[in-house]
């Protein structure tokens, strides 16, 4: 049993060393994990892991859908509540991050743009959240520009896949050249599916059949690889796998 226990403190210290790695985070992270690999874990989970994937895309969703199931319209009465009884720029960013999800991205705008423009509000997760309600208003350049200046600033940025998919999309939906490098690059930061999801839709609407041929590669990869997912990993990804298995069915059909 001790042997399991020190086994388990390693595995945690080499998995947070990987994500401290792709997120490009200081080397002393790395001496600090393999010194003191338990403390070292339990330290990096609350400095940097938890923080990053509390104010994640995929986070938030999953937790405002179980919300939302429970209780329909209690999230959204919940932050307008607490912004008009305290006007902070936590909540504005809630409030505006509530919104946007449920699809009023016209009354998220503002109210993003209003955070940004604070002596506080160069945060990834609001510029992020600003470049995305400017993308879905239908601005593709200015979230593009909204992304790049948030590269600038915070350069760890740029090797997290939920933030280089979004500059992916908002170059694609501009029809910017350099969309598929960008899409490579959202595909390598992290392998995730949302990426691979969204690389391979946007392949399948290029007029090259290598296009078309590497789609269906990133389709049968996420296919193969739900086979391996946990419960809630496949509930998390299951809108990503029904539309991988929609596109290699009408694929199988028209063979």
């Amino acid at each position: 049993m001790p042997f399991l226990g020190i086994g388990l403190h390693v595995l945690a210290a080499i998995f947070f060393a990987v994500h401290a790695i792709r997120s490009g985070q200081s080397l002393y992270w790395l001496i600090l994990l393999f010194s003191f690999p338990l403390l070292g874990s339990v330290v990096y989970f609350l400095a940097i892991y938890f923080p990053e994937i509390r104010h994640s895309r995929g986070a938030r969703q999953t937790l405002r859908a179980a919300n939302r199931l429970i209780n329909p319209g209690q999230e959204l009465h919940n932050a307008r509540a607490e912004l008009a009884h305290a006007p902070t720029l936590q909540n504005r960013v809630r409030l505006a991050s509530v919104l946007l999800d449920a699809g009023n991205v016209h009354e998220a705008l503002p109210l993003f743009e209003k955070a940004a423009s604070s002596p506080l509000g160069d945060e990834p997760h609001i510029l992020a959240g600003l470049a995305r309600a400017r993308l879905e208003s239908g601005d593709a350049p200015l979230a593009v520009e909204t992304l790049e200046g948030m590269f600038e600033r915070h350069p760890e940025t740029r090797r997290q896949p939920e933030q280089m998919l979004l500059y992916a999309e908002a170059l694609a939906a501009g029809n910017s050249p350099g969309a598929r490098a960008a899409f490579e690059r959202a595909v390598e930061c992290g392998n995730d599916v949302a990426a691979r999801c969204r690389y391979a839709e946007w392949l399948l609407a290029q007029p090259g059949a290598d296009d078309r041929q590497r789609a269906h590669r990133l389709f049968a990869s996420i296919i193969d690889d739900s086979g391996h997912w946990s419960r809630f990993t496949r509930n998390h990804h299951a809108a990503w796998l029904e539309r991988a298995k929609v596109v290699m069915k009408g694929g199988a059909a028209a063979g």
